[in-house]
């Protein structure tokens, strides 16, 4: 029977909102809402693409930044590569600062190709010539400037 005090029927859409979730996810559990968001977040990224969620991510990040200050990513920054470390340990980050370092090498003997590609012959500054620039100017013959 209803709580003393209230009518039958009178719960807020809140608290009705709140039951029905709860014996969705009781019935359905988990996953299933893992299901549905997938298809959602699908059907959204098709009709508006992958810069409305690069706007309401920044739109998001800025509003938090407003309220909490910089200093709030700061700390969950620190809170979660703490977490990550307990977890996985420091060769984890030995590891990834491999793979980084690997990356950087690899991207930068690619620009020096793609450079060495657009120049095939290579820039020389020195020219070839006469040892003293005056004798190129002397004609054969003439007397010495």
């Amino acid at each position: 029977m209803a709580e003393e005090g209230k009518k039958k029927g009178s719960m807020s859409v809140s608290e009705a909102g709140r039951k029905g979730g709860e014996t969705v996810r009781n019935k359905y559990g988990h996953a299933f809402y893992e299901s549905i968001g997938k298809k959602g977040g699908e059907t959204v990224k098709a009709e508006r693409g992958r810069a409305f969620y690069e706007a309401i991510g920044k739109k998001g990040g800025d509003s938090v930044k407003a309220s909490r200050g910089v200093g709030f990513y700061e700390a969950i920054g620190k809170k979660g590569g703490e977490s990550v470390k307990a977890s996985r340990g420091t060769p984890f980050y030995e590891a990834i600062g491999r793979k980084g370092g690997n990356r950087v090498r690899s991207l930068i003997e690619e620009g020096k190709r793609a450079t060495e590609a657009s120049h095939p012959e290579p820039l020389d500054t020195k020219e070839e010539g006469p040892d003293d620039p005056m004798e190129e100017i002397a004609e054969p013959g003439s007397p010495d400037l």
